[in-house]
């Protein structure tokens, strides 16, 4: 009788434990490739070749920091950026979710034609070239609306995708407070505005997430689209540009004279791409912190069955 119960107490102790070193491992392996390229991107570039660079820097240095900056051009496109993901996501977010909850409705007769029509678009593309057409022959060359109705080199302002998750989310809602608001006299657009919407939070928040990503991440749509112009430049066009000449100019030493005039503090690629990575990659870390209690909550929403 002892045998079992001391069993049974040891039992959960085993289990907790493996969990945690299970858990450990999985932290560990998910934040060595950011502290990494931390450490890389205030390490001597001349260094840093070197390797041997883990999760702390060998030779402290702000010299790559200081050559992302050099240019006054990172500050304004780095508003630019901010502008195109905050619009970029409400605006698509808004009409995904408007369309989702259209297509939810069983009155709506043609909602089977149209997420049939959206989902094709999952299998289908036109393709970069028509794209281009299209939006030339819309005159949103050069505009900063074709990041809004274009993102992504002609993604769509909307994601079927996006849509068919929302659309599901919607579904599992209970149908009585639909039908309650409108009995009280509601349109569909109040319901939309007063119930849908605050129930999908949770879920709003993870395709927001993912809209804010791509839009913060996108450069190669202002390289088709806006590169004319060079105040519609975003952040991430511009640090691609600054790679791309680091990496010219170290595979030429004759481009480079700040390099031929300090060796040991030589900007390299590899230590130029790790501050890039951080410039570009810090800023939108700090939108998961107002979404995550959204994610909480959503385990708690659609518990309701009827």
């Amino acid at each position: 009788m002892q045998t079992a119960i001391g069993k049974f107490k040891t039992e959960p102790f085993l289990f907790h434990t493996f969990n945690v070193l299970i858990m450990l491992f999985v932290a560990t392996v998910t934040l060595y490739p950011f502290l990494n390229t931390l450490a890389i991107s205030f390490n001597s570039g001349v260094d840093t070749t070197r390797g041997g660079i883990y999760v702390w820097p060998r030779e402290w240095t702000f010299k790559n920091y200081d050559a992302v900056f050099a240019s006054g051009k990172v500050y304004h496109a780095f508003w630019v950026s901010v502008a195109r993901t905050v619009l970029g996501t409400v605006s698509s977010v808004f009409l995904t979710a408007m369309l989702a909850y259209t297509i939810s409705r069983k009155e709506y007769i043609f909602r089977k034609p149209v997420t049939l029509i959206f989902v094709l678009t999952m299998y289908f593309s036109a393709g970069l070239i028509p794209s281009y057409f299209l939006i030339k022959d819309l005159n949103l060359l050069n505009t900063f609306l074709v990041y809004i109705l274009f993102p992504g080199a002609g993604a769509g302002l909307i994601s079927a995708f996006n849509m068919l998750v929302v659309r599901t989310y919607i579904r599992t809602l209970p149908e009585s407070l639909i039908e309650s608001a409108k009995i009280d006299g509601a349109s569909d657009f109040r319901v939309f505005m007063s119930i849908i919407l605050p129930l999908c939070m949770p879920v709003l928040a993870t395709i927001s997430l993912f809209t804010a990503v791509g839009q913060w991440n996108s450069w190669f749509d202002t390289f088709i689209f806006a590169s004319s112009r060079q105040e519609l430049s975003t952040l991430q066009y511009e640090l691609m540009k600054m790679l791309s000449s680091t990496v010219n100019s170290n595979a030429n030493p004759s481009l480079s004279s700040t390099a031929a005039k300090d060796t040991a503090t030589m900007i390299t690629p590899l230590s130029m791409r790790a501050a890039i990575t951080i410039v570009a990659s810090v800023p939108i870390l700090f939108v998961y912190p107002f979404l995550q209690r959204h994610f909480v909550s959503g385990l708690q929403l659609g518990g309701v069955k009827e």
